[in-house]
């Protein structure tokens, strides 16, 4: 199974967490034409992260590195789920029988419906368990 073309680069971007951070990175964006699909923000200890889905990665890696944010790239998965009760159970506990940790997610509202993205410790295993399971996923390549 080609479990590569559903890993996803999702950008991450340290920063201090303070006012306008997040502004700059959507500027910087604006700037090159690189669209911000998917977004979400968490923070500890006054340093926050943001991480995005942006449909042209390496290019927003680039400026925002040329800036002086510290831009790393990780692999998540993205799941088209049932946007109505029991969707998420249908994907958190089929991971859970296979012993995968999610180690974070954020969902949107897609095109075609709701999308859960995941950050799990098991990317490929994750992958072949979920479309074992008639889950489908979102290849990256129509993401970016």
């Amino acid at each position: 199974m080609n479990c590569e073309k559903y890993m996803i680069r999702q950008i991450s971007v340290f920063s201090e967490n303070k006012p306008g951070r997040l502004a700059a990175m959507a500027k910087a964006c604006q700037d090159e034409g690189v669209n911000i699909l998917a977004f979400s923000i968490a923070e500890a200890d006054g340093f926050g992260v943001i991480r995005a889905l942006v449909d042209k990665p390496d290019l927003a890696h680039q400026k925002l590195a040329s800036l002086g944010f510290n831009v790393a790239f990780t692999h998540v998965i993205a799941v088209e789920m049932r946007d109505e009760p029991g969707g998420l159970y249908d994907i958190a506990s089929r991971l859970f029988e296979a012993k995968i940790n999610i180690e974070y997610s954020y969902a949107y509202s897609g095109k075609t419906g709701a999308v859960l993205i995941l950050r799990v410790d098991q990317v490929e295993e994750a992958i072949q368990i979920l479309r074992e399971s008639n889950i489908h996923l979102i290849a990256s390549s129509e993401i970016h």
